[in-house]
This record gives structure tokens, sequence and C-alpha cells, in this order.
């Protein structure tokens, strides 16, 4: 019963931090002033007048649509979708054998075996046909489009294995177990998506660009408005207090009566 306490107290532990960073990221959209891009080169241009040319950082908040590099669009891996940006996984579901206490146990598992995030710039573009440039930086963005969610099962044959044109290594087939299927995932921005993006604003490159924070900080891109995420903050923040203390107060009660008895 203590081993179920002591889980449930580190549970508590980790919802805790978690629930601090919601309450952070709350307090950072708060706090933080959405500028237009206007704005934004106006201030570049105070900076470079202060002789800071390349300098200029400036945490903010940028609206506007995803709008694709001077290169042209990305193409999604999976499903061919033109974009800004993608991301895709394709995981393995298996089954395998497992002894436990002398008993022969046949155990379903599941492994990554495929993944990519894209890292390509794109941009901002607002009403007025100004751009600002984004470092997507690895970041997952919230409330993106899902171009691909398909699970295929394993026809058992060998070889490698490949759907939707993507050609699986062979190395992940077989390996002592017994492939049940694969289940592909893909996210993706298209050209249009209007984004919401919490920042730092810098000129590093020379045009101004929106990414991570140099010194830390919090970066979100998200296809939800700014409102839309403070109230999904609010409840995020409100179910983690209750499980926190819930968990902590359970384990402890499991822990002292395991004691106890």
């Amino acid at each position: 019963m203590w081993i179920a306490g002591a889980l449930l107290c580190v549970a508590a532990v980790a919802g805790f931090f978690y629930m601090r960073h919601t309450r952070n990221e709350l307090h950072a959209m708060i706090g933080t002033e959405t500028l237009p891009i206007p704005e934004l080169e106006r201030l570049r241009g105070i900076s470079d007048e202060l002789g800071a040319k390349g300098s200029f950082r400036k945490v903010a908040e940028v609206v506007g649509a995803a709008y694709p590099r001077p290169e042209g669009l990305l193409t999604a891996e999976l499903s061919k979708t033109e974009c800004v940006w993608f991301r895709y996984e394709v995981k393995r579901h298996y089954e395998t054998v497992e002894y436990r206490d002398g008993k022969r146990h046949r155990v379903k598992r599941t492994e990554n075996v495929a993944g990519h995030t894209s890292w390509e710039g794109y941009a901002l573009i607002d009403e007025q046909g100004r751009t600002i440039g984004v470092d997507p930086n690895g970041t997952k963005p919230d409330a993106v489009e899902q171009t691909v969610s398909r699970f295929e099962p394993h026809n058992g044959g060998g070889g490698s294995v490949e759907l939707f044109g993507f050609k699986l290594p062979q190395f992940v087939v077989g390996g002592g177990s017994t492939t049940i299927g694969y289940d592909y995932k893909e996210w993706a921005i298209r050209p249009g998506r209007r984004l919401y993006i919490l920042g730092e604003v810098h000129d590093r490159i020379g045009p101004l660009v929106v990414g991570k924070p140099e010194n830390g900080g919090h970066y979100l891109i998200s296809t939800r408005t700014e409102q839309e995420l403070r109230d999904d903050r609010v409840k995020r923040h409100r179910f983690l207090a209750v499980g926190v203390i819930a968990g902590a107060l359970i384990g402890i009660v499991l822990i002292v009566a395991d004691v106890l008895t």
C-alpha cells in the first residue's frame, strides 16, 4: 500500500511543477503586450539609432497569418500537404513475450520508429502585407491541424514496410517480437492560418524575427487566440491544483496507514 502512496506523492510533485509552469505561462501572456509589426520596426529603428544595430531584443506577442519563406512552401512528409511547418511520428505496436515468476506472458508495447519536426523558418503577414520572420526552433505549436491519423495493421510479410510513400527501415521489423501494426500521425500549419506567437523579437540576422527567448522564457505558437489560451491555462491550473492536493493527501494517508499496520 505504501508503494501506491509513494507513487501518488511523486505524481503530486510532478503535477505541482507542471501547475507552476502553467501559471507562469498565463502570467507571461497577461504581462506581455501584443505589438503590430510597424511598432516593432519603429522600436528596432530606435535601437539602430542608439548604435545597437543587430542587438534589438523585445519580448512581445505577435499575431498574423502564416506565410511561406522566400524559398517557398514545404511539403509534409506523410500527407504531402503544402505547408509552412509540419511534424510527424510513426509508432510501431508490437507484442512480445516476457517471463515473470516462471510464467510466460504476451505483452503489448509501443516504440517510436520514425519522426521529424521541420526546422525551416516561415513568416507572419499582417493585413497590410507586412511580414515578420518566425523561427520555429523545434517548438511544437499548439492546436495545429492534424493532417494524418491512421493505424495500419502489419500484413505479416517480410521485407520493409511502406505507407504514405514513407519507407520504414527494415531493422524495426521483427526483432524477436510480433508486429501488430504502425500508427502514423502528422500535424501541419498551412499558409494563411492565423497564428498567435509569444516570444522574443530580434534582428540578429537583419530582418525582424520572433523566436525563442535567448536567455530563457516562454515561447508559444498557437492557432488559438490569446484569450482562448488564457482560458485554457486557467482551467488547467485549477484542475492541477485539485489533483496535486488530492494526490498528496491520499498518498500520505496510504503511507501512514501502511506504517501503522
